[in-house]
């Protein structure tokens, strides 16, 4: 009898033994694997089974610092790591020279930006029971200026009006927050470098701090960077009017005063400024227009010649020969009355007081009346005051409408700027002209920098750098001083 071919014995089922299990589980699953990946690497996902089994090798020993460490954390050189003392920050290799531009940031905590999403109308109380709803009228419901402009068909425009970059400093932080630089150095970014040039280098320092909250948020930042965008591409002067960069400071409500990284930069021997709503806040023709009152619509033709000139609507020289005719007849005495009424602006006299201390030149250059403008002057400083003077009959003692010789327009402005430079040895790099009006573009084209406060769209537009803010204690930020310097300069 045949004997039967016995059956195979049957294997058992196929288990991973502790030998062939990975420390991971993702790592059992995953249909890639590097190529050698040592086993005795453990990470958060480490199933510690046969620790006993492992060979795990000892750290290695960490040399101590050789410099000077501290008590409490010493320093540690670490393998791999390498430091370099020399940076692109530091002074430039033999035969090239520096080429770092400074982005001065700052926040503009007076004139927050709403959304641009349309909000709901206004809230209207409900009704009593027996009463009529009440209307709502056009002008009550808080709608977004880019809606309707006008109501007449003639003044509308052919095309609507472009709409605003949505402001982002409310979901950020009401400050220059991190997201504000890093979109600041991404457009940077995005101008082409000198030739030989391959990355951007940055660094920032905070010049202020919102002392008035307790996060004590940045709200002016310095900013190098290095190298500038290539001045064959963009020059500097094309560079601070550039659409992305307005369009950063709509989005995030600063303003960014770019300036080569010079010398001349941190130490300025001049600083010249204009006087009405630049030293003082007001318009000294208007207020003497106020006192007269017949007829009664002088101060407000005179304050709309006012306006219209300091927008460049109208020729400054003829303009203000047009208001002072209409002043003729006021008592010459009226200057005097009017030096307790001037409003001097916020953070001048602390300004001046540091710039006397760091031995800055100072003057005014106004437009307006030498009575006052010398007295302004006098009372805070300032080392030379022009200005135009009028003609008092000396019988009367009234005003005559006429001005005694040149009208401190925008050329006699640029032209004593540049005389009182002169005459003090300073190159024009070390000057800076402050103004707001349009009569003031000529001087601060001839500065090397020219600083537009609270000014008119086309001051802001044409000027190199704008502040729009509280103090113009600010204006020290430019030269790269922190706060802390700025009090130990005004106390």
């Amino acid at each position: 009898m045949s004997q039967e071919p016995q059956s195979p014995a049957r294997q058992g089922r196929p288990s991973m033994t502790a030998a062939m299990r990975s420390s991971s589980f993702l790592r059992e699953h995953q249909q890639y694997r590097p190529p050698s990946k040592p086993e005795n690497h453990y990470g958060i996902d480490t199933v510690v089974e046969d620790l006993q089994a492992t060979s795990v090798s000892s750290p290695r020993e960490i040399s101590p610092f050789k410099g000077i460490p501290s008590t409490e954390n010493p320093p540690k050189i670490v393998d791999g790591q390498s430091h370099e003392l020399s940076h692109p920050s530091c002074t430039p290799l033999p035969g090239t020279s520096t080429n770092r531009l400074i982005a001065t940031i700052f926040y503009k905590s007076t004139n927050p930006r709403v959304s641009n999403a349309i909000p709901s109308p206004q809230r209207i109380p409900s009704p009593q029971r027996g009463s009529k709803p009440p209307s709502i009228r056009a002008a009550d419901a808080d709608l977004p200026p880019t809606m309707a402009p006008t109501s007449k068909l003639d003044d509308f425009p052919l095309e609507p009006p472009a709409t605003e970059p949505e402001p982002l400093d409310h979901l950020y932080g009401a400050n220059v927050s991190p997201m504000c630089i890093a979109s600041f150095l991404h457009l940077m970014s995005t101008f082409p470098l000198p030739a030989g040039s391959t990355d951007l280098h940055s660094s920032h320092r905070c010049l202020k701090i919102d002392q008035s909250h307790q996060d004590h948020k940045p709200t002016v930042v310095e900013l190098t960077l290095s190298p500038a965008p290539a001045a064959d591409y963009l020059p500097l002067k094309d560079l601070r009017k550039h659409e992305l960069i307005y369009r950063f400071e709509r989005e995030w409500n600063v303003d960014v005063a770019l300036r080569a990284d010079t010398l001349w930069r941190r130490y300025p021997r001049l600083v010249v400024f204009d006087m009405d709503s630049t030293l003082i806040t007001q318009e000294v023709i208007d207020l003497l227009a106020a006192t007269i009152q017949d007829p009664p619509d002088l101060a407000s033709r005179v304050a709309d010649i006012t306006h219209r000139a300091m927008m460049g609507e109208l020729e400054f020289d003829s303009a203000f020969r047009e208001r002072v005719k209409l002043l003729t007849g006021l008592p010459g005495t009226l200057f005097n009355e009017l030096r307790p009424v001037l409003d001097v602006t916020n953070g001048v006299r602390p300004l001046i007081k540091a710039l006397k201390r760091l031995g800055v030149k100072t003057a005014v250059l106004s437009g307006g009346f030498l009575p006052l403008t010398s007295w302004l002057a006098g009372e805070l400083g300032i080392d030379y005051a022009h200005a135009n003077e009028v003609v008092i009959d000396e019988q009367t003692g009234k005003l005559t409408g006429e001005v005694k010789g040149r009208i401190v327009g925008k050329e006699r402005k640029r032209e004593l700027l540049i005389e009182i430079a002169e005459k003090e040895g300073i190159s024009l790099e070390q000057v800076v002209a402050v103004g707001d009006g349009a009569n003031d573009l000529l001087m601060m084209e001839a500065a090397g920098l020219g600083v537009a406060w609270n000014a008119k769209p086309m001051v802001q537009m044409e000027a190199s750098s704008r502040l729009n803010g509280d103090s113009l204690l600010d204006l020290l930020h430019l030269f790269g001083f922190t706060e802390e310097e700025i009090h130990q300069l005004s106390a």
